[in-house]
């Protein structure tokens, strides 16, 4: 945790005071914002948001966390990012398919998620849950289970020519998967996988094993 915490704070950078903006209906695919109402010395309220522009990646940039308080630029990191505030830190990492972590971690107690702009992908995306909870749990429910499939049957075509390779064999022998899929069905379960994926990033939910073995 220690050199975790050292590397991030090598990515810490000052913040240059600018007004963040709001958020923009075409900045949906582009960008996500985060909100956190923390109590300041005093007892006063302060007003941290987290935004993250994705369309780095399209000029092979390094995706950036900007932290803003009370409206004002105060901190910017590359991620993943620890973003010092009152009372903890805000940890924010990001997978291929969007936000897989916005959380404020304080320094005694659990961490929590930071609340989406109502505006952005995964506000939108909460407020849906909220107005049709047994839909969006059918969605929830679909999107773990073209992973799980998807993973499965890719794993197990792939063991049949990783097994014949000659240091494979001499080991464990060969294996002749039960399962041939043609191409065409390949193709729609991995675009199946990389939309459940990218439904599931919109709740900020990760799995090393399904989400990073989706794609």
């Amino acid at each position: 945790m220690a050199l975790k915490q050292w590397a991030a704070s090598r990515r810490l950078k000052p913040g240059d005071g600018r007004e963040l903006q709001r958020f923009r209906w075409w900045q949906l695919p582009v960008r996500s914002l985060f909100w956190l109402r923390l109590a300041g010395d005093g007892g006063q309220e302060r007003l941290y948001a987290v935004d993250v522009r994705h369309w780095a990646r399209l000029d092979n940039s390094r995706i950036r966390a900007h932290l803003f308080l009370d409206g004002r630029h105060v901190a910017e990191s590359k991620l993943p990012a620890l973003l010092p505030v009152d009372g903890g830190v805000i940890e924010v990492a990001m997978s291929i398919y969007g936000i897989k972590r916005c959380h404020y971690r304080p320094l005694d107690g659990q961490p929590s998620q930071l609340t989406p702009d109502p505006a952005s992908a995964e506000g939108r995306r909460a407020r849906f849950g909220t107005r049709h909870p047994g839909l969006s749990r059918a969605i929830t429910i679909g999107s773990v289970l073209l992973l799980v499939i998807g993973v499965g049957l890719n794993l197990l075509q792939l063991a049949e020519p990783v097994s014949h390779i000659p240091p494979v064999t001499q080991r464990v022998g060969t294996f002749v998967s039960p399962i041939h899929l043609p191409i065409w069905l390949n193709l729609a379960l991995g675009g199946g996988a990389v939309l459940a994926s990218m439904e599931r990033a919109l709740r900020l939910r990760y799995s090393s094993l399904l989400d990073a073995a989706g794609h």
